[in-house]
């Protein structure tokens, strides 16, 4: 029950796994462990995204000394995986994670004699030969995207080509996934992306920004590099970039005071970052703003701290009053995110639904699945999509749940993949324009 590991120049003295969810564990593994001589990295776990386990990381990715790959499995086996894989250290490599859900897993394997490490930060990030903009934050569902889309406006009004370079979200075949390049809509088709990566991909693609992701980040950049003025790095959960920021933002949430210092790797974000920038302040209370604030002075007293408006953008708003609504929120936001309410819960408050109706009772297949292992999800639905089999599911819930209207408030418009019987409304926020500071702050990195 071991990779094959071959072609070595020294005999192998630490045997390492890999604790991950497909994406910063195998950017750690390029970029601290493939050519480390005397370490064999045994496994890889995955975990929080559905089907991405039980594959192998393949040889084409993994270099010559893993002629066979390095195999993937679930991490609900890690403590066996430690005991018969004599593993010296346990790495964890994923995001979006709460410090004493990170000591559950620590204890697990250091009842083993093996040593638990976070993923380290610094060794993670690439640099760059253009000047990278890092749009980072403290949770997933914060507004990142938003933020990335506003500072590739304001590159453009500069006469700079921005590219965008999305946290990996390599779901099927990661051969293929090596590097991918997004310049148009079909692309998304051509490259079978899930409902995950067209919310991420589509709309930087609508507003004319090529989109590059994929696995080997080192191979991704050079190849980025060579059309863009600017790179983007538009982080995904909370995680921290994969290259060297010229600036990092940092996007907080304040319908979630506090998760800034409760939740990893965001606090590494929120430490770091040039600019925290909190979002969505309409909506929020006054006494979570000052709490982030608070936050904000006491560990990172040089960041720029900015207070930032998402507009929520109701194209009928008269079409939901009275009313009984389905709403589709992001899937990883309000499931992994733990954010129990989005826009499309927003909007229909704001415009006086008669009722939220809870999908749960209709929910079949893989969304049934997705309530059970997140039992704490409000009444509306997650827009779940990782594979065609899930997408299916999600469509049979939305057309059997008893409403009026469905609110679709996903960054994409699901209905390129799924057919909405019901009368149906898409919805989304917009960064608001503000005193021109995110502006200058580009300026002073960008020649």
């Amino acid at each position: 029950m071991s990779a094959i590991f071959a072609n070595r120049e020294a005999p192998v003295t630490h045997k390492v796994l890999i604790m991950g969810a497909a994406g910063r564990d195998f950017h750690m593994f390029n970029c601290c462990y493939r050519d480390a001589g005397d370490t064999e990295v045994v496994a890889f776990t995955a975990t929080q995204i559905p089907h991405i386990e039980d594959r192998v990381y393949p040889a084409s990715l993994a270099g010559s000394r893993y002629p066979e790959g390095i195999p993937i499995y679930p991490e609900e086996q890690l403590d066996k995986l430690v005991g018969e894989y004599a593993v010296d250290e346990v790495v964890f490599a994923y995001s979006d994670v709460d410090f004493p859900y990170i000591d559950e897993r620590r204890r697990i394997v250091e009842k083993h004699g093996a040593r638990f490490s976070l993923f380290d930060v610094d060794a993670t990030m690439l640099p760059s030969s253009k000047p990278v903009v890092a749009v980072t934050a403290v949770r997933t569902g914060c507004g990142k995207s938003q933020v990335s889309r506003r500072i590739t406006h304001i590159l453009a009004d500069m006469g700079m080509k921005a590219v965008a370079i999305r946290h990996p979200m390599p779901y099927g075949n990661l051969a293929r996934q090596a590097v991918q390049r997004f310049a148009t809509l079909d692309d998304l088709d051509l490259h079978e992306c899930t409902i995950e990566e067209r919310e991420e991909y589509e709309p930087h693609i609508r507003n004319g920004v090529i989109v590059y992701a994929g696995v080997d980040y080192a191979a991704i950049l050079e190849q980025a590099e060579q059309e863009a003025d600017v790179i983007i790095w538009d982080g995904g959960n909370n995680d921290t970039p994969f290259y060297k920021p010229d600036l990092w933002i940092a996007v907080a949430d304040p319908y979630r005071a506090g998760h800034e210092l409760e939740y990893f790797p965001g606090t590494e974000n929120f430490a770091r970052a040039n600019i925290i920038l909190i979002n969505k302040v309409s909506h929020a209370d006054a006494e979570d703003i000052a709490i982030i604030e608070d936050h904000a002075r006491e560990v990172n007293p040089s960041a720029k701290v900015l207070l930032r408006d998402s507009t929520l953008h109701v194209p009928e708003p008269d079409l939901i009053t009275g009313k009984k609504v389905l709403v589709i929120e992001d899937g990883p936001t309000t499931t992994h995110g733990g954010m129990p309410f989005g826009a499309g819960v927003v909007a229909a408050r704001l415009n006086k639904a008669a009722e939220i109706v809870d999908p749960r009772p209709w929910a079949v297949g893989e969304i049934a699945d997705t309530f059970e292992k997140y039992p704490d999800i409000g009444p509306l639905l997650p827009a779940m999509g990782y594979g065609e089999t899930q997408i299916r599911d999600l469509e049979e819930t939305v057309n059997s749940v008893e409403c009026d209207l469905v609110i679709v408030a996903t960054p994409i418009d699901l209905t390129r993949l799924l057919t909405i019987e019901r009368p149906h409304m898409h919805i989304g926020y917009r960064l608001e324009r503000s005193d021109g500071a995110i502006t200058e702050a580009i300026k002073s990195v960008v020649p």
